[in-house]
């Protein structure tokens, strides 16, 4: 089955099951607005006393919490629900129903689950980033656009690579549940641009969490900082992760012992 039909296909009843219960959009959509209204208050905190952050402007830093934001919506609307799934399903020995299915098992287990009023996030993301396109005082010219856009496809790409990787660990370790919160954890270190931490944490925030691309690099598209050699490195990096996601996903199912086994 084509994977992207199989996405629309979960995407539409993922949509159908939320919008039963319309009350969560005003929790989610109060959620954001506790997380927006605090990164809003550390950011004034931090220019009141400098003018800049590690040669970044007032502007060009919320542009990095909009993208901050809306990757977050990406991830709890669509990643981190599947990557929960899966790992239950590991757990419990009911991963069978997905590979028994007609479709390629790690396309399936990827787009079960989503969460539509997680997209609140997108949204606000959007407009965080609107404003900080009007306070940078220069219009994004259409090849920053397209920069910006493919920075942001695959440092999606990336985050879910990560995902699947620390999730297939469930084949071997029962204990996972820590390592995502780990992961959680330095994501939430994405809110600022990895340049503004010590070498070996922006190590960690690009390799290990690969944050810097996710949050960082579209940032930098946004505000005209990013290079040609860096956007050539991300893609070459995203190659790479998709293909050590496979990998270890193909590993992992050979150590699977389902509920039929």
């Amino acid at each position: 089955m084509n994977p992207f039909k199989l996405a629309w296909n979960y995407f539409r009843i993922g949509m159908m099951n939320e919008l039963q219960y319309r009350v969560n959009f005003f929790i989610q959509l109060l959620q954001t607005g506790v997380a927006l209204a605090t990164g809003l208050i550390g950011l004034a905190l931090v220019f009141d006393q400098v003018d800049n952050l590690a040669g970044w402007t007032r502007p060009e830093l919320l542009a990095v919490m909009g993208v901050h934001i809306l990757m977050g919506g990406v991830i709890r609307s669509a990643i981190q629900p599947n990557m929960e799934r899966l790992m239950n399903d590991v757990l419990n020995g009911t991963l069978d129903f997905a590979l028994t299915k007609p479709a390629d098992a790690q396309a399936l287990v990827s787009v079960r689950e989503f969460r539509f009023w997680q997209l609140t996030d997108v949204l606000v993301g959007l407009v965080v980033i609107g404003v900080a396109v009007t306070q940078l005082q220069r219009g994004m010219e259409a090849m920053q656009v397209v920069a910006f856009i493919a920075a942001l496809m695959m440092g999606a790409i990336m985050l879910y690579c990560v995902w699947l990787m620390v999730t297939s660990i469930a084949f071997w370790v029962i204990r996972v549940s820590e390592i995502v919160n780990l992961f959680e954890g330095l994501y939430a270190a994405g809110r600022w641009p990895v340049g503004v931490y010590p070498d070996w944490l922006r190590t960690g925030l690009t390799f290990l969490v690969p944050v810097a691309f996710a949050v960082t690099v579209p940032a930098e598209a946004m505000t005209n900082r990013l290079t040609s050699e860096t956007m050539l490195f991300a893609l070459g990096l995203t190659l790479l992760f998709l293909v050590l996601a496979r990998v270890v996903w193909l590993f992992g199912l050979k150590s699977y012992s389902g509920a039929s086994a």
